[in-house]
């Protein structure tokens, strides 16, 4: 697959590395594994003078051996004698950008933690001692988010305070997910774009799995997922095992919930059998997988909160492929394809308001997005859009199917807020699969 949009970060990168070439710049640039991060910094330094090092998991020595090789091919920087230490490379490496601009990308930067935690603070001392008088553009690149943001954003830590920016890589918008499909199957179906979105959350590996492999219709998608060697079946352990360590059995059991529905925390505890707030607040604010939905207009103390899982593809991994390891095991593949068919379509109406909340957030002039219901579960709304600088807001109700959709009904629903939209001149939609 080609290289697809980035533009707002290419020229982001375009002017760290410009300013590098007076100053010394020190950037951190953070994203879900996959994402297209190493893609995106490889493009934006074609043409330039760049020495690129990734942080495998072998011993300081090796990775020293391997990266002193690698100065020299790229940049001619010949260092005498055996490294062991990063920081003797290190070192070298910010003497040479004293006479010569260059740029620096270090990939899975938070894995020095696994060979030698004094890197950091060896790192720091150094970039503290030479940034004033070298011409370096140094790129941290990490996928683990939790331990990059320990790294440069806790105080305690040693790196902290010292980047002059920081960039978080999100997936595609749906609009270049939409121009990417339309690219590899111009007559896509609403069908095919929504099992795009909700499998892949604009995911650029994932996108290119599927493209490459022509899978680019509902049904060929589908397939590719439950092939027996398909990549998509081991994925989510192979991204979350490393960052949950020792706990991931039960992080995993917590997360398999709240993809099937069991949204609440007492809902979650009851099954759990304990109580799981410490592995949702970790689930939230350490490693961002989790968010806490509230419905608009309530109040900032109200328990009235439902989790949801942030990222698609992982929601449904969650919700198909992990629950069904026993049919992976026994290979099995077509009694998968099977459950997955017969739950998607009311899997996929929840998926369909996501992308309508994401569309109009892209889109649309508002300033804030989200859904309502009231404790008794009465009056649910799908999508609540307001724009405050001209006092507009547009209610919708989102179904697959157009002819399920009443807007008498939602006119009641609304009734419920009226007193919060007060203010508010309101339009109502309706919005299905017709209108994606």
């Amino acid at each position: 697959m080609k290289f697809y949009d980035r533009i707002n970060e290419l020229e982001t990168l375009a002017q760290i590395e410009k300013q590098s070439s007076e100053t010394a710049c020190f950037t951190i640039m953070i994203g879900r594994r996959r994402i297209g991060k190493t893609s995106l910094l490889l493009r934006s330094s074609e043409g330039k003078r760049l020495l690129y090092l990734f942080v495998s998991r072998n011993s300081e020595a090796v990775l020293c051996n391997q990266f002193q090789q690698q100065a020299n091919e790229a940049l001619g920087l010949q260092i005498y004698g055996t490294v062991n230490r990063f920081a003797d490379l290190f070192e070298q490496l910010l003497i040479f950008a004293q006479h010569e601009h260059y740029t620096l990308i270090i990939d899975e930067f938070q894995d020095f933690n696994n060979i030698n935690r004094a890197i950091f603070s060896e790192i720091q001392n150094l970039w503290d001692k030479y940034k004033d008088r070298v011409k370096l553009n140094f790129i941290a690149c990490g996928s683990i988010y939790s331990l990059m943001m320990k790294i440069f954003e806790n105080n305690k830590e040693p790196l902290f305070g010292r980047l002059t920016s920081k960039i978080v890589l999100k997936p595609f918008t749906i609009s270049v997910i939409k121009g990417i499909l339309k690219d590899y199957n111009p007559t896509y179906t609403a069908d095919d774009l929504l099992f795009l979105y909700t499998l892949t959350g604009g995911v650029s590996h994932y996108i290119a799995l599927l493209m490459n492999a022509k899978a680019v219709t509902f049904k060929k998608m589908l397939d590719f997922v439950t092939r027996s060697d398909s990549p998509f079946l081991n994925e989510g352990k192979e991204l979350l095992v490393s960052e949950f360590g020792r706990d991931y059995s039960t992080y995993f059991s917590i997360l398999q919930l709240i993809a099937t529905g069991k949204t609440t925390q007492s809902e979650i505890d009851s099954i759990i059998g304990k109580n799981t707030g410490a592995y949702l607040a970790n689930l939230e604010n350490q490693y961002s997988l989790i968010v806490r939905n509230k419905p608009m207009f309530s109040k900032p103390e109200s328990r009235n909160s439902h989790w949801t899982i942030g990222d698609n593809f992982l929601r449904f991994w969650f919700r198909f492929i992990y629950p069904n390891q026993s049919l992976i095991e026994m290979g099995k593949f077509d009694l998968l394809r099977l459950y997955i068919t017969n739950n998607y379509e009311q899997y996929s109406g929840l998926l369909l308001e996501k992308y309508f909340r994401q569309k109009f957030a892209e889109e649309e002039t508002i300033t804030t997005i989200g859904n309502f219901w009231d404790n008794g579960g009465e009056n649910e709304i799908d999508l609540i859009a307001l724009n405050d600088f001209d006092r507009t807001a547009i209610i919708a109700e989102i179904k697959r199917n157009p002819k399920k959709i009443s807007l008498q009904t939602l006119a009641m629903k609304t009734a419920a807020i009226q007193k919060s939209l007060a203010k508010y001149e309101v339009s109502l939609k309706a919005l299905s699969l017709n209108d994606m």
